[in-house]
């Protein structure tokens, strides 16, 4: 399994990190290695202990995006306050693969930073402070990298953190 950093300061107030996990690739041979895991019981016993903390109809109810641009499925740890772990799953069916690209289909750079801010948004919006409902913006975002595209498949686990907070922009 293969993971990608991408690292950014987002709304001048959150650190973020991105990871895109990929699907590793096994020989269906008799070489394939014992502990790689063969079958959807294998396979899901992977993320059978991952617990969902917000389900996507609970981040509907405290964000105001919804679809094309709901880009958080769902918040698998939540520190109040202080950080949170999101998912969300890349499918061929997002709208914005249409244009980007046909034939080569990439998530855009940009709704990539866009989710990390939905996700630092579930954060913030519960802090001490914060006005319920209220709308947060980009103050700017600086050191972005990418190490590889994003495509149908991949799942996209983000994480916030939240380094210093004010209730008014």
């Amino acid at each position: 399994m293969k993971i990608v950093r991408v690292t950014t300061l987002l709304l001048s107030l959150v650190f973020t990190t991105a990871f895109v996990v990929d699907r590793p690739t096994v020989a269906r041979t008799s070489t394939a290695r014992a502990d790689t895991p063969h079958g959807a019981r294998d396979i899901s016993a992977r993320s059978e202990t991952l617990d969902t903390v917000y389900t996507s109809e609970q981040i509907d109810a405290l964000l105001p995006h919804r679809y094309p641009f709901a880009l958080v499925d769902k918040v698998v740890e939540y520190d109040a306050g202080k950080r949170a772990v999101g998912i969300k799953c890349v499918t061929k069916n997002e709208e914005f693969f249409n244009g980007h690209f046909p034939g080569r289909p990439i998530m855009p750079g940009v709704l990539q930073v866009e989710a990390l801010a939905q996700l630092a948004g579930i954060v913030c919006l519960q802090m001490d402070g914060a006005t319920p409902g209220a709308v947060f913006f980009f103050a700017g975002v600086d050191g972005v990298k990418w190490k590889r595209p994003v495509v149908p498949g991949d799942v996209l686990v983000m994480e916030v953190e939240i380094k210093k907070w004010k209730a008014k922009f």
